[in-house]
């Protein structure tokens, strides 16, 4: 399994990457900027979880992590932190991240989490998106993001469960459970509603 982590805060890089090579089925990557990493994958190719600080230069928001999700083909990427906010998680899971990994996570849940994200999963601490007010994108959970991003992209919910690898009455739920908490009288709405929010990036 091949990890890249990216941080410019030399120790924390340096422990994390340390802990995850200690572990014989990881091959792991280091990285300290964006355009770093970029180069990573250009140099030794998609990796299966790359974990991205959300602070480190180059990432000016969500741009450097929709940069390497686009670079990174069939791969995930996670964004890590130690302060970002729940709706900044909630967007980035929107936008495609595999899941959120705060610095403060023990190590052997960091290898779970990894492993969890690699094997195509979404990964966010329960107590984490437990947190913070009502806002709008604050009350889907992690799936429904998911969901909710492939009716903004006008897949159907065959397609949606095929990708998500799950069943399609699931998805329906889903999207019974998106509508309801939107106030949106049908998908076209909801999808409508949630560009209009911000919930999912145009």
């Amino acid at each position: 399994m091949k990890i890249l982590v990216a941080d410019d805060h030399a120790l924390v890089l340096e422990t994390i990457v340390a802990y995850i090579a200690s572990h014989d089925d990881m091959d792991v990557s280091s990285a300290a900027d964006v355009d770093a990493t970029l180069n990573g994958i250009v140099r030794e190719g998609p990796f299966d979880c790359i974990l991205l600080d959300y602070h480190m230069p180059g990432m000016n928001g969500l741009d450097g992590l929709s940069r390497v999700l686009r670079a990174n083909t069939g791969g995930a990427v996670a964004l890590m932190s130690g302060n970002a906010t729940r709706e900044t998680v909630e967007r980035a899971i929107a936008a495609g991240a595999s899941g959120f990994v705060p610095k403060t996570l023990g190590a052997k849940s960091l290898v779970q989490a990894i492993r969890f994200m690699a094997a195509g999963e979404i990964y966010a601490p329960f107590q984490f998106m437990r947190q913070g007010g009502d806002e709008a994108g604050g009350q889907f959970s992690a799936r429904e993001l998911s969901v909710l991003r492939g009716i903004c992209e006008g897949k159907p919910n065959k397609i949606i469960a095929y990708e998500l690898g799950v069943q399609e009455v699931t998805i329906k739920a889903h999207v019974k459970s998106i509508c309801r908490k939107l106030d949106a009288r049908n998908r076209t709405h909801a999808a409508m509603i949630a560009r209009d929010r911000g919930i999912i990036a145009s």
